[in-house]
């Protein structure tokens, strides 16, 4: 056995069934060995690619996500996955092929200090030397990327060292138990408040912790928020449902969080986009209780009147348990009626009415359908107005990062085939990964795709638009034709110019057999549900 069959087995023993990557010469060894295992590779078109899918797979599985990339400009592509990963904390492997180990430091051909590189946005980064144990190397990794906040970790493997031949036995599976927390003085203030509301948010939530929040805002009666792209956290019909504390926030979610008695955040870092430009929270309201519930960052909130350095699940099986008796009076109803009004869609300008489109593709979707995007003005309609009844229906990057919509479709529809599974994506956004759409094609992965085209950036000429108003520069796109390069790769391609044609060409995009994608005609007028872009300098 090599170093490389090592690594793959011991990969198995983790339970890794799926990777994805991008073939190189500098891990050739490694691609070797996992032919001969039992985890199932799949090849993207770009690094990039290949590490957002890795890293969907885990955010839906909550196992590691694994990916192979080469040296270079392989783990330079791959750099937008891995920062994905750590913002969203989400466990994510990046092994990464290496020049040969004689070689390093002498500015070898494609030769990155990854130390360098990915030390700000990694857990940890690994290296594969002369001397390393090939086994506890891969349980390192494993144990640093689903530490107490999850994250990337980068495993750096120097072409020469892969062949090294290794007879070590593996060493044995480490199993954690979880910890009783002290949640009294938390039960104290959940009894005695009359305006509570929780903020959900975060990773590493499993379908039963959504299921016991859920259990735990009936018990309690408290009205419940999620954080941005934590829609999926609970469902938004139920009653303590109160709306997502996000980009575009809700006014009124907004002064029901400041008007508050008691707030817990909940497995959030509550970081720029839920705190609104951190001035959510920041200052501390005389009247109001704070509380922090998180298994690492504990001293995000300083002014926090009780601290709970656990994941919310332990919590939550502890609060389900008791039987309080409180009086909120019609606060929780109040902001779940508070929601329903937002997300009635408004009227906008054009033949395309985004807020209808989205209503009805909630309606013909099933409840476990999964629905991806990545980021810009597009994903405005997506937040406000479908809305999710099921944990792990929904994938998308707290850190903004455009193109992850259509690679995390792919991952999900590998993952579950069973299951609808919808990207949606700007026109800018889609062509940053659009070359995945190969890839779809390749493992029949039957993903819809509907791209909302607007011919512009939309977010960033919104804020042109809104700070140097007339001086229009570098914000334009000349698109191709979506529906042609859909068929051009394969798959299955139709366009739509009204809100009448779109749940026909719904119908027909799920019923193709094969990839599918719908362009969308959007108005430019039409940059957010309550905007035109015409009026955004008179009212800056």
């Amino acid at each position: 056995m090599n170093v490389a069959a090592a690594m793959v087995g011991r990969l198995e023993d983790h339970g890794v069934d799926r990777c994805f990557c991008l073939p190189g010469e500098s891990y050739l060894e490694m691609l070797n060995a996992l032919r001969d295992s039992t985890i199932d590779t799949v090849v993207a078109r770009q690094e990039g690619g290949a590490a957002i899918m890795a890293e969907a797979d885990a955010k839906l599985t909550g196992k590691v996500g694994i990916c192979f990339v080469t040296r270079g400009p392989g783990a330079a592509n791959a750099s937008a996955g891995v920062h994905i990963a750590q913002q969203d904390s989400t466990p994510l492997i990046l092994f990464v092929g290496q020049v040969a180990s004689a070689m390093i430091g002498r500015d070898s051909f494609q030769e990155v200090d990854f130390d360098a590189f990915f030390g700000g946005m990694a857990n940890a980064v690994l290296h594969l030397r002369e001397d390393t144990d090939p086994f506890r190397l891969v349980d390192r990794a494993v144990t640093a990327a689903q530490s107490d906040r999850p994250g990337p970790v980068v495993v750096v493997l120097p072409e020469d060292l892969q062949h090294r031949g290794v007879v070590i036995e593996p060493p044995p599976s480490i199993e954690t138990v979880s910890e009783p927390v002290d949640t009294t003085s938390l039960v104290d203030l959940l009894t005695y408040a009359r305006r509570p509301i929780v903020l959900a948010g975060g990773g590493g939530w499993r379908a039963e912790d959504v299921a016991a929040l859920e259990r735990f805002s009936e018990i309690w009666d408290v009205p419940v928020s999620v954080t941005f792209r934590r829609q999926h956290l609970f469902n938004h019909d139920h009653r303590s449902y109160a709306g997502d504390c996000g980009i575009g926030i809700n006014p009124s979610l907004r002064a029901r969080i400041e008007d508050a008695d008691l707030v817990v955040v909940m497995g959030s870092r509550f970081s720029e986009v839920p705190s609104q430009s951190f001035t959510l929270l920041e200052n501390g309201q005389p009247d109001q209780k704070l509380v922090h519930i998180h298994a690492s960052e504990v001293g995000r909130f300083p002014q926090a009147d009780v601290i709970i350095g656990s994941h919310p699940s332990t919590v939550l099986t502890q609060l389900a348990r008791l039987n309080p008796e409180v009086d909120r009076g019609t606060w929780t109803l109040d902001a779940h009626q508070d929601y329903l009004r937002w997300s009635d869609p408004p009227s906008i300008p054009g033949d395309v009415q985004m807020g209808v489109l989205i209503k009805q593709l909630r309606a013909r979707l099933a409840d476990e359908a999964i629905v991806c995007n990545g980021a810009g003005n597009y994903a405005t309609w997506v937040h406000r107005f479908f809305r999710f009844r099921n944990h792990g229906s929904q994938l998308a990057p707290t850190s903004g990062s455009m193109g992850y919509g259509l690679p995390a479709a792919i991952a999900a529809k590998m993952r579950y085939p069973d299951r609808e599974v919808v990207c949606l994506a700007g026109d800018g956004c889609l062509q940053m990964t659009i070359q995945e759409f190969g890839t779809a094609v390749q493992y029949c992965a039957n993903v819809v795709v509907i791209v909302i085209d607007n011919g512009m950036y939309g977010t960033i000429r919104m804020h042109q638009e809104r700070n140097f108003p007339g001086r229009v520069h570098a914000t334009d796109i000349i698109n191709p034709n979506f529906k042609a390069l859909a068929e051009a790769y394969g798959g299955f391609g139709i366009r739509v110019d009204s809100t009448e044609e779109f749940a026909e060409a719904l119908h027909l995009a799920l019923n193709a057999a094969k990839p599918a994608l719908i362009h969308v005609r959007l108005d430019p007028e039409a940059i957010t549900p309550d905007r035109r872009l015409s009026e955004l300098a008179r009212v800056s």
